[in-house]
């Protein structure tokens, strides 16, 4: 299939020759649901903890006489019932949120996610994408030019003046082909992919 290709002015320039199997698929929403949780789930560091009644600072003493005072019996203030008590199923910081996705099911997830960029017009492959000099204004003129805002930048490889360009703008991301993931992928209205970071895509993912 062919994708459409603007330049660094936002003008129509020679079309780019993609693979069916990447850009041309179906959409399955219950696979890219699935890959998506499961990305974000293995990102989790898992170093939550809470304490419980043996760990909170807490007095020994009883608290009342168990019998004649009308109150239910208690024996210590670090009871799971008390305010400030510990907690009676505490999380652990080794917890493991870590969930298995089969390298053939993330694949069809990614082709899946990139092909409906494509029919959404949400995909815009651009020639190249190159700054003179790590100024902030600079990127986002050119990130005007190509009718964009809120989008995803993926090149092939980053060059330090592309990086501090883009780092402070809140609703971009430049990142390189190798590090696109199915999440960033949905969480940005456009995305702007360079041709060789298209080529490395369909090397890594067709």
């Amino acid at each position: 299939m062919e994708l459409k290709v603007i330049n660094a002015q936002g003008q129509a320039a020679e079309g780019l020759q993609a693979s069916e199997t990447l850009f041309g698929r179906e959409y399955n929403e219950a696979l890219v649901h699935q890959v998506v949780t499961a990305f974000l789930a293995n990102a989790r560091s898992g170093n939550r903890a809470q304490l419980n009644r043996r760990d909170v600072k807490h007095s020994t003493k009883k608290p009342w006489r168990q019998k004649g005072t009308g109150r239910a019996r208690s024996g210590m203030s670090s009871s799971p019932v008390w305010r400030g008590g510990g907690r009676a199923f505490p999380n652990s910081p080794d917890e493991n949120f870590a969930q298995k996705v089969n390298r053939k099911m993330f694949r069809a997830g990614m082709a899946a996610i990139l092909s409906q960029l494509v029919r959404d017009e949400r995909l815009i492959v651009v020639d190249e994408l190159s700054v003179a000099s790590p100024k902030t204004k600079e990127f986002a003129a050119k990130a005007k030019a190509l009718g964009v805002e809120q989008a995803l930048f993926v090149t092939k490889e980053m060059d330090e003046n592309l990086y501090l360009s883009s780092r402070n703008l809140p609703n971009v991301l430049v990142i390189e082909a190798q590090q696109a993931d199915p999440y960033s992928l949905l969480r940005f209205k456009k995305v702007v992919i360079t041709r060789d970071a298209v080529k490395h895509l369909e090397e890594q993912w067709a």
